[in-house]
């Protein structure tokens, strides 16, 4: 028999040693190691490893080059949502949605279930945080209280795993949050490492078992990334980050793993009184409130996953009354920030050091791309000298550590975008003109940041690097 004993297991990474310290090795957070309940013995002491000595049961293989048809899909009608999971949830698959604490995940997977029980799938929401009076009063509020979901109010992972084993087992089901959940094979306290990684294994299986569809709602760390151990996310099929600023009304839903279509695909939603709504056209959106007349603010055309989105980038430099000046980012890489304004001092000559520089990207949206460089250039640039960019200009680009400025891919679905919304100009990297873009757009070639200030300090994209489209 197996002789249990005490191991230490790191809150932040899932590291386990032998004994306490205030510093985990493997990750380098403070205060994370917490003593929890483990077994130990030798080879073949437990049940388990008995079991490996025997012969295993011979699993069937199939060449590579068979078809196997595409999986199904529960569509919910919301094609925001769908868009991010790739076409609609599948059977049988898990997901991970992750988000802030408010930001809006329980309104949205409520919407979800009821979208799907309205098409006639089953589905069960089962609540760890709130009871079922908070459940329906936020149903009512959102129009959803005759909608027929099944609600559940509890914490004991066994009790949940038996009712839904008992009958036919429903179409989707939504755990909220896995946090919450435990089981009793295990001695420690619920939302530590064992009992999250032990209580996300027990519901893909019964996913898998039962072909059902599982959204597991995961807390986040103040980094913004899901709490507990790593592994959860390799368990999963598909893991999504709820995104969004509290003082906007856009939240973004963002895919960075699916293994039934597109990672870093997003979908965008606006929080309205009735809820969380789909915004089908983001960039319109997304540059509603834009003054194309003040300095400091370029467009950039970027992609999400396999959508154009063009966004307004604004960036303001004011002189600094610190020793160390402030450089404070909202939306964009801050480390990007510091190499795009280490190339704009070493290589075009522009003295940063004594100005404070902020930078925001509009509408709570978060950029990723290097392709943002040019544009996060030109705005730093128009906010130095004082000078707006060109109106109905969009900007794209990567900015190399010499000043070059490389082209970036996807140009045609940038231009396009950018044509649709009524913009008729575009800066981008020298040659990527020569790609089938709109022959409405007027395009400014650059090759290097020193070009980019000559264009701007010339009158925009008008001289001799303008070209129009149909021309190249």
């Amino acid at each position: 028999m197996a002789k249990a004993s005490r191991t230490f297991v790191c809150q932040s990474c899932g590291a386990v040693t032998p004994r306490w310290a205030g510093r985990c090795e493997s990750c380098g957070e403070w205060n994370t190691i917490v003593e929890e309940a483990g077994t130990t013995g030798g080879v073949g002491a437990g049940p388990a490893a008995k079991a490996l000595k025997g012969k295993g049961r011979t699993i069937e293989l199939v060449e590579m080059s068979g078809e196997s048809a595409d999986p199904p899909r529960y569509e919910s009608g919301m094609g925001e949502f769908d868009r991010v999971t790739g076409g609609g949830l599948v059977p049988g698959s898990a997901l991970l949605i992750g988000g802030d604490p408010g930001i809006g995940k329980s309104t949205l997977l409520l919407q979800v279930m009821a979208a799907l029980a309205a098409r006639g799938q089953s589905v069960v929401y089962i609540s760890g945080e709130e009871a079922i009076a908070q459940v329906r009063m936020r149903a009512r509020r959102l129009g959803l209280a005759e909608a027929p979901v099944q609600l559940g109010a509890e914490t004991n992972l066994k009790d949940i795993i038996g009712t839904l084993e008992n009958g036919t087992a429903p179409d989707a089901v939504v755990i909220d949050s896995i946090q919450t959940m435990w089981t009793e094979t295990l001695d420690s306290a619920p939302g530590t490492v064992a009992q999250v990684r032990a209580s996300a294994q027990e519901l893909v299986r019964f996913a898998k078992k039962r072909n059902t569809a599982v959204i597991l709602v995961g807390h986040v760390t103040k980094e913004g990334q899901i709490a507990g151990p790593r592994v959860v996310e390799h368990m999963v099929d598909a893991v999504i980050y709820f995104e969004g600023e509290r003082g906007h009304q856009f939240r973004i839903l963002r895919a960075v793993k699916n293994r039934f279509g597109p990672a870093n695909e997003i979908g965008v939603f606006e929080m309205g009184e009735k809820g969380l709504g789909e915004v089908p056209n983001p960039s319109a959106l997304f540059l509603g409130e834009r003054d194309g007349g003040t300095s400091g603010s370029s467009v950039f055309a970027g992609i999400e996953g396999t959508r154009p989105v063009l966004v307004e980038i604004q960036a303001l430099t004011a002189q600094s009354t610190l020793g160390t000046p402030r450089r404070a980012v909202v939306g964009w890489d801050s480390g990007r920030l510091s190499m795009v304004l280490a190339v704009l001092e070493a290589r075009c000559g522009l003295s940063l050091a004594g100005q404070d520089v902020y930078l925001n990207v509009a509408g709570g949206l978060r950029i990723n791309e290097p392709a943002a460089d040019l544009a996060v250039a030109a705005a730093l640039i128009s906010s130095i000298t004082g000078k707006p960019l060109p109106e109905n200009c969009v900007i794209f680009g990567e900015i190399s550590l010499s000043g070059a400025v490389r082209p970036v891919s996807q140009m045609d679905a940038r231009l396009k975008e950018a044509e649709k919304l009524g913009f008729s100009r575009a800066i981008l990297p020298a040659g990527a003109a020569r790609t089938r873009g709109p022959a409405a757009l007027t395009f400014t070639e650059i090759s290097d940041l020193a070009g980019l200030i000559a264009k701007l300090a010339a009158g925009g994209d008008k001289g001799s690097g303008g070209r129009r489209a149909a021309d190249m």
